[in-house]
């Protein structure tokens, strides 16, 4: 019998908040690196994917990096509506992705971090048309070790790995070993 004084099984339970998830931000033209740093600077995690691309500056041709999707970057975050309207102020921004602060899209987690492995490897990739069919593959040893995305071959032991953004329908390609893969 429990005394009305007692606290066993008193404790209140709290709902659970929102979850983090991936959220992607869509910036004006060229403000991917300024909402980034912004973002960044207020202890946010996010992640601007880049690609090394060949420019003319000043006469001379030089590799330099680039959005590996122009005008969007991804931010992980637990939003409630203080942090999306926070968000929501910085310079640079066009909209988060969704319809309203409490129906944001997220993308899967397995798409950010094969992103984040191409875009760490050094690996030369480039924009490919996106791609939702074909064999899903995952690399299974080398620098783009656990990386899952389409295979498209080309020849015998080389081939073409697509790893896709469905949220964005954009690609981006790779060129593969593929002795290096297993089925995902």
């Amino acid at each position: 019998m429990m005394v009305a004084g007692d606290s066993i099984g008193t404790e209140a339970i709290e709902a659970p908040g929102p979850q983090p998830g991936w959220h992607v931000l869509w910036t004006h033209s060229h403000c991917e690196r300024l909402l980034f740093e912004q973002l960044r600077s207020m202890q946010y995690e996010v992640f601007l994917p880049e690609l090394w691309v060949w420019s003319r500056r000043a006469g001379a041709r030089c590799a330099v990096r680039q959005p590996m999707f122009p005008g969007y970057l991804f931010l992980r975050h637990a939003m409630d509506r203080r942090s999306w309207l926070e968000v929501r102020a910085m310079r640079g921004l066009v909209n988060i992705l969704g319809v309203g602060w409490d129906r944001l899209a997220v993308v899967r987690e397995r798409e950010v971090e094969s992103l984040r492995a191409l875009s760490g490897s050094g690996e030369p990739c480039a924009p490919y048309p996106y791609l939702r069919e074909g064999t899903k593959v995952r690399i299974a040893r080398g620098p783009l070790a656990e990386v899952e995305g389409f295979l498209v071959r080309g020849q015998d032991e080389q081939g073409i790995l697509v790893v896709s953004v469905d949220l964005l329908h954009r690609s981006v390609a790779v060129k593969i070993d593929c002795t290096a893969i297993e089925p995902a």
